[in-house]
């Protein structure tokens, strides 16, 4: 590694306090079973979709229909056979499509599996990270992939894979159920928390804003919202998020200008309103790491 490199204040940031939280999203192609006492939730969200989650990893979008079954995300390998369970209890079969919202294992961890039966759709960055990682199996990957959109045409709606560019990573999709009225926008939402955004994949927190506040103004206004993770949310949730994230990253970027040390902006906080935030892996002193090395790396 060469001194440049090293002395890199976006990488030193990055190494003091999130190196923990990004291995909770990668590396995750396991045999061991880490989840034995999580169960599946299924909650009806709109037409033919359906909301699978477990409290571990990112949420499951589902299509039951007339032409089968098609998924959004597959959490992690460990999960795959309750997944399937729940598939199996609201009426479906083996998944004929299986949509990536982004390669972080929490959502794709069950690609080995459902990979076998279905085809893989994803943003090329995701087959290219994937297939970069020995211990991803070939079953695993994406076997169509597209740049900027794609539509897939199932259970009697258009399913439309759209683009989301330099936000959680460089190659995050969000997924409209045109019909059912549903968007699933993986991990370009967390409901009413802070976000974790992987900067060593691509990812930037004002994309993240962009990318938000373009759904915003291209999607229904009473559409149905699923989250990467969390609870089933609405397009105000996603305008909370866009509120709360450009908010903080101001505020830690006026302490870093005003010559803040990371150490001192962490001890005096965010502030109360921001308390219910920091819930999950992502608390306020991670999120405030986060700010800070996006601003290291971009400016403010």
């Amino acid at each position: 590694m060469n001194q440049a490199h090293r002395n890199n204040p976006a990488r030193r940031l990055l190494q003091t306090g999130l190196l923990a939280v990004s291995a909770a999203t990668t590396g995750a192609f396991a045999v061991e079973d880490p989840f034995s006492g999580l169960e599946v939730t299924s909650v009806h969200v709109g037409g033919s979709v359906h909301m699978l989650t477990t409290g571990a990893g990112g949420n499951v979008g589902v299509t039951i229909g007339e032409d089968g079954v098609l998924i959004v995300d597959d959490q992690f390998l460990p999960l795959a056979e309750r997944i399937q369970n729940a598939i199996d209890e609201l009426g479906g079969g083996r998944p004929k499509f299986l949509l990536n919202t982004h390669y972080h294992a929490d959502h794709v961890g069950g690609n080995p599996h459902f990979g076998q039966a279905a085809t893989i759709i994803a943003h090329s960055n995701v087959r290219t990270r994937l297939a970069a990682d020995e211990d991803v199996p070939p079953v695993a990957l994406p076997v169509v992939t597209f740049d900027e959109a794609l539509s897939v045409h199932f259970n009697g709606e258009e399913v439309a894979l759209l683009h989301l560019p330099a936000g959680h990573t460089d190659g995050d999709s969000a997924v409209w159920f045109k019909s059912s009225n549903v968007l699933h926008l993986g991990d370009q939402l967390f409901s009413d928390r802070f976000p974790f955004i992987d900067l060593m994949a691509g990812g930037t927190v004002q994309g993240y804003i962009a990318n938000l506040e373009a759904v915003l103004e291209s999607v229904p206004a009473d559409v149905k919202v699923i989250p990467g993770h969390g609870s089933l949310t609405d397009m105000d949730g996603v305008r909370r998020a866009t509120t709360v994230i450009r908010a903080t990253r101001e505020a830690v970027a006026r302490a870093l200008a005003e010559g803040m040390e990371i150490d001192a902006i962490i001890e005096a906080g965010l502030g109360d309103e921001y308390a219910e935030w920091g819930r999950g892996f992502i608390n306020e002193q991670n999120w405030i790491r986060i700010l800070a090395a996006d601003i290291a790396q971009r400016g403010s």
